[in-house]
């Protein structure tokens, strides 16, 4: 049987989420974030696996946190206003360092906007929307095959390093219909979170290298130890009076994910070697982008693109890898220019930054960035 097949975005990042193995999924229906619902509640139970709706995002995200706790790699997804109510529990995986995937379909905001309209104003949110000084991944697709790729690698991140993952889609990614071959992702090797090699009477819940998660025992196995959002030692227990230990652990949570970001970088580049004027593009702008560059070349202009599949942590050896020696690096984005604030913090003086946004809710056009290289686009803005 051919594994090739016509996919909504939405449906290849459930597809793939049952790829990595996915077991529970509890969420709360949101447009247009539904669908990963609908297909999991059907799906999950024919394999053994737990869907539940919850009354909402809140609990949802408490019950991803717990079914994770259990041993089962978990799964909620959302959009909008939802992602904002999961930042507090959020904040707790990261702390607790409890695996688990948050797929954030975006639409137009703030509150509750547009809820069939595609945007991309969710990018600083990822990063920062919980509080505390902390480390996150966020992947983002610009296609349907990139959904199912990126949706296993979210688990596999997540796993790997004990951690939250968000995967960013916009709207428009979310309900595209194009053609996957599936088998194109066999040879992806799956991850599962780091067991125990201690036993269970000398066994430190939180005892790690410095730039390491720590191995992760289920409930139930055997291994007492204690879960909380407070700052804690290698015990588990809190340790607000050793200031030695809080700075270790939050120093842990933080390299865990910094030292490993080469491993964690994941982008796709075209025409970048010759090009005079360089695009950074992510999710459905990027392909407004690709689009756009071939057009650009058509017309003599020296364009390329870095298409960027993680956000967060930001690839900064990267981006000032490619954007080196370029007269001007464009980044289209749908929103006022979230992204671009970061790649220009890199760049600094060296190239010419422009941003280049779209907030009403359609789809960048190609034709829009094509017009700022014959310097006819007027929302055009150097930073």
């Amino acid at each position: 049987m051919s594994s090739r097949r016509l996919m909504q975005g939405n449906e290849a990042c459930a597809e793939g989420a049952i790829k990595a193995g996915v077991q529970f999924f509890a969420g709360y229906p949101i447009t247009p974030s539904t669908e990963i619902a609908e297909l999991l509640a059907r799906k999950l139970p024919l394999q053994g696996g737990k869907f539940i709706q919850m009354e909402d995002e809140i609990a949802s995200m408490a019950a991803v946190i717990g079914a994770s706790l259990a041993g089962t790699k978990s799964l909620t997804a959302t959009s909008g206003p939802g992602f904002s109510l999961k930042q507090e529990n959020l904040g707790f995986a990261i702390m607790t360092e409890v695996p688990c995937v948050i797929v954030n379909v975006q639409r137009l905001g703030p509150s509750t906007g547009g809820p069939t309209l595609t945007s991309q104003g969710d990018v600083l949110q990822a990063r920062w929307g919980t509080h505390g000084e902390h480390a996150i991944i966020a992947l983002c697709p610009a296609s349907v095959e990139e959904t199912y790729y990126l949706t296993i690698m979210a688990f596999n991140f997540s796993e790997r390093f004990r951690t939250p993952v968000i995967l960013l889609l916009d709207e428009t990614i979310g309900h595209l219909r194009e053609s996957v071959q599936l088998s194109n992702y066999d040879h992806i090797k799956l991850i599962s979170r780091p067991s125990p090699w201690e036993t269970p009477d000398k066994f430190l819940p939180y005892a790690a290298e410095a730039d390491a998660p720590p191995p992760m025992a289920a409930f139930g196995e055997g291994y007492r130890h204690h879960v909380t959002g407070l700052v804690h030692d290698e015990t588990g227990f809190p340790c607000a009076g050793n200031h030695a230990a809080i700075d270790k652990l939050l120093r842990r949570l933080n390299n865990k994910i910094f030292a490993h970001q080469d491993e964690i970088t994941l982008y796709k580049e075209m025409m970048t070697e010759d090009a005079e004027h360089l695009l950074i593009a992510f999710g459905a702008s990027a392909r407004s982008a690709a689009s756009a560059v071939k057009i650009a070349r058509k017309e003599g202009i020296k364009a390329g693109l870095l298409q960027l599949q993680t956000l967060w942590p930001f690839p900064e050896k990267l981006v000032r890898q490619k954007t080196l020696g370029k007269r001007s690096v464009l980044v289209p984005e749908m929103n006022l220019g979230q992204y671009a604030r970061e790649v220009k913090k890199v760049v600094s003086d060296r190239t010419i930054v422009v941003t280049l946004s779209q907030i009403d809710g359609r789809l960048f056009h190609p034709n829009k960035i094509v017009a700022y290289f014959r310097g006819e686009e007027k929302h055009a803005e150097v930073l």
